[in-house]
């Protein structure tokens, strides 16, 4: 029965996310900790772009953690905090950015680009049911004679 048991628990770890937070960083106060999670969860990783940095192990995620931690035990709220490191980093560093400003555009962009689409598509549909239908010419007597030669052979 143990072998089993360590049998599926090694089966299924590579499913097990894979969280690079190192013991020495872990807070103390549970709910500190619990916010500075929630937080690392919504920044992303400079080095890695894929991951946030909860789950990446490059240095510099590494060191976002670090800060994350160090800015919540000095009072920040964690807005407070995420301005803080858009500030030094850029809204690069943030998975979901404000839909204002200049970020505005992008978040248009793609479903205006769809709409466009559409729109062009459904004009290119109609032009083609409303277009007349080409008419066939018939074959020439030179070419009857020749193909009823090949059907022949």
């Amino acid at each position: 029965m143990r072998a089993l048991i360590l049998s599926l628990a090694l089966a299924l770890t590579p499913l097990a996310p894979a969280l690079a937070v190192q013991p020495d960083e872990v807070l103390p106060d549970p709910a500190l900790e619990a916010r500075a999670r929630e937080l690392s969860k919504v920044l992303r990783c400079p080095v890695c772009q894929a991951e946030n940095i909860d789950e990446s192990n490059a240095e510099l995620s590494r060191d976002l953690r670090l800060l994350v931690r160090e800015r919540l035990v000095e009072g920040d709220s964690d807005q407070e905090v995420l301005d803080f490191v858009v500030a030094r980093y850029g809204e690069y560093v943030l998975f979901k950015p404000d839909a204002s400003g200049t970020n505005l555009i992008l978040w248009l962009a793609g479903p205006a680009m769809l709409l466009l689409g559409l729109g062009a598509a459904a004009v290119y549909l109609r032009g083609r049911k409303s277009a007349p239908e080409p008419t066939v010419a018939g074959l020439s007597e030179d070419e009857r004679k020749r193909l009823a030669e090949i059907l022949k052979e």
